[in-house]
């Protein structure tokens, strides 16, 4: 894995103050959002970018509220988000996009994926061990209610799984149910 590395810079935010450091791995960049004092055994969060619901607000997804939830939980709990560039599951923006034009038409997330030609979730979390190791840490208590999630990251103990499990509105609940019912996510 060829990784570069940047240096720690000061984020003060709406949540809290954080240190921020990212880690080139290819063409994309990611970022750890965490405490100076992040625990022994932090609480992580593994959030994989959405630029609809993250920086717009979109109402068709959890993710803003999920990205809002842990970033406050990491400054409580001296703990980390580590905010991965896989954006529409990492399909890409453009693909994301044509996949909310199909869900217009009536298929749920999944189906539209396959409609272009795409597994239901091409994520993928290799990068989260590398980046642990680099801060030292070798236990969490993962925030997370992918099981993708959980078995990917490989040479950590995860002590706990914490539910993320956020208020629904009319315009996710089908897609949190797909979650559920067809991508097995642990509500």
């Amino acid at each position: 894995m060829n990784i570069t590395i940047s240096e720690v810079a000061n984020l003060p935010s709406r949540f809290g103050d954080f240190k921020v450091k990212a880690f080139k791995e290819g063409n994309k960049e990611h970022l750890v959002v965490y405490t100076e004092a992040t625990s022994e055994v932090p609480v992580v969060r593994v959030h994989s970018e959405c630029l609809t619901g993250d920086a717009i607000g979109s109402l068709k997804c959890d993710c803003r509220d999920q990205l809002e939830y842990a970033l406050t939980l990491a400054a409580q709990t001296n703990g980390m988000v580590i905010y991965l560039r896989q954006e529409g599951r990492n399909i890409g923006l453009l693909n994301k996009i044509n996949a909310y034009a199909l869900q217009d038409k009536g298929y749920n997330t999944v189906e539209a994926n396959h409609q272009l030609g795409f597994g239901a979730d091409e994520r993928t979390y290799e990068i989260v061990t590398f980046i642990l190791h680099h801060f030292g840490i070798h236990k969490i208590k993962l925030l997370t209610n992918n099981p993708d999630k959980i078995k990917s990251i490989s040479d950590i103990e995860i002590v706990e799984r914490l539910p993320i499990i956020m208020k629904s509105n009319i315009h996710n609940e089908d897609y949190i149910a797909v979650k559920k019912d067809e991508m097995g996510h642990l509500f």
